[in-house]
């Protein structure tokens, strides 16, 4: 056998015992006679002790026979540091050329360079302990809903082209000329058809892919908690997926969090926070106060639609300097505001950038509406109501970071409910499913949602819900639609036609006919909910072979060109731009 035992197990209770380890040797040292080398493997690492010198470079991999002996200088910092190997014999199972970069908790190497070398920053202790993460995480879902009576089932990759959300990514068939599969963006219609042929509690820790462009915590091939129930309402799904959260929690990080979990609709959200994913870790709230500032010679105030505004505590000591430099940061195209009116409350009075329009007087009342005290500094943003929260929104979670209120240790889940069903778009003159097409809405709406009349179809909330943790959305879900007359009328508002909702959607319209039981559900995003488990903003470090911001993975070069051959064998042509 090539190792007894690994390099994180042994411990002083162990002293006396001849073993044998194997792996990667970290780094050696030579004091006088002696050489000490670091051993690792996925596990830790341990000090081997060898009379004389060595020639074993950098990420050889080697087995070493020796003698468990108490260590002289203890190192507290590692597991087995109260021992080390008095090492009999050394055999090189492998040399190794010098890495590009130093394999250690905190590598030399730059982002591209050990994307490359993916396999050798996947030796780091900090990519372990994600991966780790990871796999417990996996494993703490899998038991619960086993517990829970849940059934794990495959479904497929090769699926039909639906492009109603984010582009599909496409794969030409040889056997079907002209004809192309899709791969899936999530496992939805199937899940639903499960639950038509009686499969009442699904899940599955599935891959799903989406062709969009890319961002720190997403991916072009990411994977999904995926589960449906039958026979359901929401307050159903909720409790349910509430103790699951709890277990992952409570097991993997030994955390409890709130029971219930607090719940929001997506109005009060947008209303307090600017957004549907809001991290209630800190305050720092919407205020609106268009009544108490129009209407005072103010024009840009006067003429806005909606006035809001964000008390900051402790900044009323920001520097002109300061600001400006926020002012410029709210315009850039991402925040997309005109402006930022500030309003300071300092000991010696208050004091803002439109005082020449307000007495101190009415200054005052702002602050008391927002709920500022002595030392604070108020943010005003104006504009379309909506675009000014979600600005502001924007500008709240800057704030936060800026000031350290968002510790990753600390973790404040949220349900955000009753979400609108439908989005208008001015440019398309069509409304669009806020969540997907199979979302049922509200059963005390379903009177709007018959109305032809465009503002009663706004009215109308969805019957669905997401999971919400420190300002990112770990998880949606809904309702499903259930009835075949139903889904037909949701996809007449959506502007489908009958026939191309038959040709994209009638294999379920169908199932629907057939006895389709009420029936709800959500997925929860696995690859995030791992990163902010491990107190990250970045999801790469919790996949084992992630894609760069292009959509590329420069470890295998991909994607490529394919030869000739296998294209005219698919009867595909590139063509390429003049």
């Amino acid at each position: 056998m090539y190792r007894t035992h690994t390099c994180g197990e042994l411990r002083i209770g162990d002293a006396g015992k001849k073993v044998t380890l194997a792996g990667w040797v970290q780094r050696t040292r030579k004091f006088g006679s002696m050489t000490f080398i670091d051993l690792r493997d996925r596990y830790g690492i341990t000090q081997l002790v060898l009379d004389g010198d060595t020639d074993l470079g950098r990420e050889y991999v080697i087995q070493a026979v020796g003698q468990v002996v108490k260590r002289e200088s203890v190192n507290a910092n590692l597991p087995t540091g109260e021992i080390e190997i008095k090492v009999e014999s050394v055999n090189v199972l492998n040399k190794a050329q010098t890495p590009p970069f130093t394999i250690e908790e905190v590598s030399d190497g730059g982002e591209d360079i050990r994307a490359k070398y993916r396999y050798l920053d996947l030796r780091r202790a900090p990519l372990q302990r994600a991966l780790a993460l990871r796999h417990r995480l996996a494993q703490e879902a899998r038991n619960y809903l086993d517990a829970q009576g849940f059934m794990e089932v495959e479904t497929p990759y090769l699926i039909k082209s639906t492009p109603e959300g984010a582009r599909d990514f496409v794969v030409p068939s040889r056997m079907n000329q002209g004809q192309f599969y899709a791969l899936p963006q999530s496992p939805q219609t199937f899940k639903q058809l499960l639950m038509v042929a009686g499969y009442d509690r699904y899940f599955q820790i599935v891959r799903c892919f989406r062709d969009e462009d890319l961002r720190a915590d997403r991916q072009p091939e990411f994977t999904q908690i995926d589960c449906e129930m039958s026979f359901v309402e929401q307050e159903d799904v909720l409790n349910t997926f509430e103790g699951m959260m709890r277990a992952m929690f409570h097991n993997a990080l030994g955390v409890d969090i709130p029971n219930p979990i607090p719940r929001m609709n997506w109005y009060d959200a947008m209303d307090r926070y600017g957004s549907d994913k809001p991290d209630i870790r800190f305050g720092m709230e919407i205020h609106e106060i268009s009544s108490l500032v129009k209407g005072h010679g103010f024009g840009v105030f006067d003429s806005a639609d909606y006035v809001g505004a964000i008390c900051v505590p402790g900044a009323a000591g920001y520097t002109r300097k300061q600001i400006d430099e926020l002012t410029e940061w709210v315009k850039r195209p991402q925040v997309g505001a005109k402006g930022l009116i500030y309003i300071r409350v300092a000991e010696e009075g208050i004091k803002s950038s439109v005082d020449k329009f307000y007495t101190p007087e009415q200054l005052s009342q702002v602050a008391e509406a927002v709920g500022a005290k002595q030392g604070d500094l108020i943010f005003c943003l104006c504009g379309a109501k909506r675009k000014t929260q979600t600005q502001l929104g924007v500008l709240r979670i800057e704030m936060g970071n800026r000031l350290g209120l968002r510790d990753p240790k600390v973790f404040a889940p949220l349900w955000i409910v009753d979400f609108p069903l439908l989005e208008w778009d001015d440019e398309t003159n069509r409304f669009y499913a806020m969540h997907h097409p199979f979302t049922a809405p509200k059963p005390e709406h379903m009177e709007y949602f018959y109305s032809n009349r465009k503002e009663d179809l706004e009215k109308v909330c969805a019957n669905a819900y997401d999971f919400v943790l420190n300002g990112n959305e770990l998880g949606g879900g809904s309702i499903r639609i259930h009835q075949a007359d139903v889904q037909e009328r949701m996809f007449e508002v959506l502007g489908i036609s009958k026939e191309d909702a038959d040709y994209k959607f009638g294999f379920i319209i169908n199932a629907f006919k057939y006895g389709a039981p009420p029936h709800g559900g959500l997925a929860f995003g696995f690859d995030r909910l791992c990163a902010l488990f491990g107190g990250q903003e970045t999801i790469r470090d919790y996949i084992a072979f992630p894609k760069n911001n292009q959509g590329r993975d420069v470890m295998i070069d991909s994607p490529s060109l394919i030869d000739q051959e296998q294209l005219e064998e698919l009867k595909l042509a590139i063509k390429t731009e003049k």
